[in-house]
């Protein structure tokens, strides 16, 4: 990982879970990281506990564009650039659809989907003023439910394949300033208690365990590695095989 070293990190929603993971895993690269998240007593725990890395957490609430966009403009104006912005923030929601306010709905493509379009947006935006890097690297987290679906999962759903469909999109755009953009797409990942999980729980998926969050922060290192340049607007699935099961009922 030393060819990270010194990389300047930004990623959304670090505080928990997979973005908690992420942010470690960075840090132990010697990369210099900022996390943001909206929860702050969290946010500062995992800063405090990276205190020996170059690594701070900002308090942002990325339903707000403003915040948003205030968080990138204090990273160019430390900075001047950002190397690598791995997209993690999401939110759920899942609810029968007649019970889902049309507010609720814009709130989870907000966070999850517009987040992402503005980070990569502003990003451009700074390349294009002084566009002599040589490298760049934008990481979606997504979600398997881009392509599978259970009943009352419209919002999450459609945040997840925007963010696939997003990721295309700039990778053709951005290609002009040396930044290459895929996308993750998790299955089963246990944020919580793994030993409570069950053997059936583990059982299945192919690879015979539920997902962990190092599972996904190991492929983000990987993807922002120098020499992997040539995987460039994908979107790559981590679920133990689980997409890949034909399932019959009985």
């Amino acid at each position: 990982m030393e060819a990270l070293k010194g990389k300047k990190v930004l990623v959304t929603g670090g505080a928990n879970g997979i973005g908690r993971e992420i942010v470690n895993f960075f840090c132990r690269a010697e990369a210099i990281v900022a996390f943001c998240d909206i929860d702050k007593k969290a946010g500062e725990k995992l800063e405090q506990e990276l205190s020996i890395h170059n690594c701070r957490f900002i308090h942002a609430n990325v339903s707000q564009k403003s915040d948003v966009i205030n968080l990138m403009e204090g990273l160019f104006s430390l900075w001047n650039d950002i190397d690598i912005i791995i997209n993690n923030v999401g939110i759920g929601l899942f609810a029968p659809i007649e019970d889902i306010d049309i507010e609720d709905f814009e709130r989870v493509i907000n966070i999850n989907l517009r987040t992402a379009f503005i980070t990569s947006k502003m990003l451009a935006e700074q390349r294009s003023k002084n566009n002599n890097a040589l490298y760049g690297r934008i990481i979606n987290i997504a979600s398997t439910r881009y392509l599978m679906s259970e009943p009352n999962s419209e919002a999450y759903a459609a945040s997840k394949g925007g963010l696939v469909s997003l990721t295309h999109a700039l990778a053709a755009s951005l290609a002009k300033y040396k930044i290459t953009i895929n996308c993750i797409s998790p299955g089963w990942i246990e944020n919580g208690d793994y030993s409570k999980l069950s053997q059936t729980d583990h059982l299945q998926h192919f690879s015979g365990r539920v997902g962990l969050p190092a599972d996904i922060a190991r492929y983000c290192i990987f993807l922002c590695q120098p020499e992997n340049d040539f995987i460039n607007g994908q979107n790559i699935v981590i679920d133990g095989g689980m997409t890949k099961k034909m399932i019959y009922t009985e």
